[in-house]
């Protein structure tokens, strides 16, 4: 089992930045690829970056792509996802997700641990 918790989620104005954390305990996560999704109110869950197990390949929804830059460090069992340049489409419950294969594709059931989320809010 990995249990995951976020955290760095927050109220910024549109332009601003924020930087998202996940970090994972129980079993090692060093052997999941790993990704964030997001959910805003009336909508489903959408797919924002993955990363596969070594850190070196990531993906981008071509929504946040240029904008958004995901990573994640072994030794501390943490991932992120920096957001620069936000802008009022980008709020929602940021979830990070985890599932023991290298890579895998950007869809929900793909993954099979989720963290409850962090709360990012782009007033208009």
């Amino acid at each position: 089992q990995v249990q995951l918790a976020e955290s760095g989620g927050g109220l910024v104005q549109a332009g601003g930045s924020l930087r998202l954390s996940c970090a994972a305990s129980g079993r090692t996560a060093i052997s999941h690829a790993m990704a964030w999704f997001r959910q805003a109110p009336g909508k489903e869950r959408e797919f924002v970056a993955t990363i596969d197990w070594t850190g070196g390949n990531t993906y981008y929804a071509a929504t946040v792509k240029g904008r958004f830059t995901i990573s994640r460090d072994s030794d501390k069992n943490t991932m992120y996802l920096q957001m620069n340049r936000l802008t009022p489409e980008d709020p929602g419950v940021y979830s990070c997700a985890a599932v023991r294969r290298y890579d895998a594709a950007p869809v929900p059931r793909e993954y099979d641990y989720w963290g409850q989320g962090t709360q990012v809010t782009v007033p208009p």
